[in-house]
């Protein structure tokens, strides 16, 4: 290959590093993207103990829900925002670039959906055992894993879509989705997942 040749593709390389540090990962841009998202995440989170302070009636009416709902906020946030990683990742390769029968997204939704199951049927079980070994009444293992089943499934779903959904428009738009992705989806789970425990125990209490 000639000599002049190798030096072409040093310059394509270092402007190609210059763009991509501009656009993407500078501090301005990071911080810039990343701090209302932020801000919003923080409010999201103060939103989600509102709706949890809501919740006195079933809290006392299903003892060990009050054990189990962070553990559900938690994985919720952990399965979802690492859906929304494994998202902006893709994206930036080029394996995802609209919402279509993708191997790349159905695998990826798909494992988050059976993560998410999983997780929650542990979780369910392990909330029950865990309120009885310290000494305090627990609703009973079927109650408190059709709970956290219910509200971690269907909170799954509805972040897995937006989770989507989010990756592929902040791309288009010009962010970069490994700042804005994350911190929304941490947010919109919080609230979301609350929500769902909510209406999860009211149908265990109706059933």
């Amino acid at each position: 290959m000639p000599h002049d040749t190798y030096h072409q593709e040093d310059d394509d390389e270092d402007v190609f590093a210059e763009e991509y540090l501009g656009d993407y990962a500078s501090i301005r841009s990071i911080v810039g993207e990343a701090l209302p998202f932020q801000l919003v995440a923080t409010f999201g989170g103060v939103a989600a103990g509102i709706i949890l302070s809501g919740m006195t009636d079933e809290l006392q009416m299903i003892p060990g829900l009050i054990v189990i709902a962070p553990a559900v906020l938690g994985m919720r946030g952990n399965v979802s925002s690492t859906l929304g990683s494994r998202l902006g990742s893709a994206i930036h390769m080029g394996l995802i670039t609209k919402i279509e029968r993708n191997p790349e997204l159905i695998n990826n939704v798909g494992g988050s959906l059976l993560l998410s199951a999983i997780m929650s049927f542990i979780l369910g079980l392990l909330g029950h055992f865990v309120t009885v070994a310290l000494g305090m009444e627990s609703a009973g293992p079927l109650t408190l894993t059709m709970i956290a089943v219910l509200a971690g499934v269907s909170s799954g779903l509805i972040l897995a879509f937006v989770a989507v959904l989010l990756a592929l428009g902040m791309f288009r738009f010009g962010f970069d989705p490994d700042n804005v992705v994350t911190p929304a989806i941490a947010t919109i789970g919080d609230i979301v997942s609350m929500i769902m425990i909510f209406i999860a125990a009211r149908v265990v209490l109706l059933l």
